[in-house]
């Protein structure tokens, strides 16, 4: 099938999802939330809850919006690539309507075997019309490369060459993946063992706003415990995928006031390629 370029510059939605306090825990549960019944409860637990952030990045990546938003590509293929999610004001409504209009801003080629890149812009609104977040999202399609169009930008963020200021470790339960689908990303690569080999993974892997989840909730249990409401930005590169079961490491660096960036690696492989890699946090 044919890229269809000219779908670039089109709005799409306004894409409706309502939540309450279940649907925040079921997501915080999916991003690692009280393990161990007790660690980082706020998130789960009615009472005095909070909003983990990264809720923020789910609703341009719900199945819905990845259906709809249909340029041509092999859905096999689809990988989130990266999400830079900017907060304009924090999400503190435990009920309510999130209504998120999607951009499709950009289609790029990195070349044959290399895949396509999808450049998406999301605006998302709470019930009274307030602007809450923008998340730009990036997908790679792995199977669409080669078909003549435009390189992507260049995005560099500095990483230190220095050990991180702080590191957590966290081993991902084998059925993280399972819970956290519930949230809208029914993709089968997270939960199809078969389709999973068949695109040469060993098992289905975790979604990356998942583990990204587990990023957040360290940053802010470091840098500013028991304020989520703090976070202002939330970006990264989805640099390999995580299998459930693995010990993962969150790195932070401090750069500036306010500002982290970080990396996510395998504990228990340090020479294993980065899970998240040029992440940037930050808070006020």
């Amino acid at each position: 099938m044919a890229i269809k370029t000219e779908m670039v510059g089109q709005w799409f939605g306004p894409f409706e999802r309502e939540y309450t306090t279940r649907d925040l825990s079921l997501f915080a549960l999916g991003s690692g939330c009280a393990i161990d019944g007790r660690t980082d409860l706020e998130y789960v637990y009615e009472k005095d809850m909070k909003v983990l952030p990264t809720f923020g990045a789910m609703p341009i990546v719900d199945s819905e919006v990845t259906r709809t938003i249909d340029y041509g590509y092999n859905y096999a293929g689809s990988l989130h690539w990266s999400f830079d999610l900017t907060f304009h004001r924090p999400i503190t409504q435990l009920a309510g309507t999130l209504s998120t209009k999607v951009l499709l801003k950009g289609l790029y080629d990195r070349g044959e075997g290399k895949g396509l890149l999808a450049q998406h812009v999301g605006d998302t609104y709470d019930g009274d019309g307030n602007l809450i977040f923008t998340n730009e999202s990036w997908d790679c399609l792995i199977y669409d490369g080669g078909w003549g169009g435009p390189a992507a930008p260049k995005d560099l963020v500095e990483m230190p060459d220095r050990p991180a200021d702080i590191a957590i470790e966290e081993r991902i339960p084998e059925n993280q993946a399972l819970i956290y689908r519930l949230s809208g990303d029914y993709h089968p690569q997270h939960v199809d063992w078969e389709y999973a080999a068949a695109n040469g993974q060993p098992r289905p892997i975790l979604h990356a706003v998942s583990f990204a989840g587990v990023v957040c909730r360290h940053a802010i249990g470091a840098l500013f415990p028991g304020e989520p409401e703090r976070l202002t930005r939330f970006k990264t590169r989805i640099t390999s995928p995580v299998l459930p079961g693995t010990t993962v490491r969150t790195e932070l660096w401090r750069m500036d006031e306010g500002r982290v960036h970080f990396r996510l690696v395998n504990a228990d492989d340090p020479t294993a390629k980065p899970f998240l890699n040029w992440g940037v946090i930050e808070w006020k």
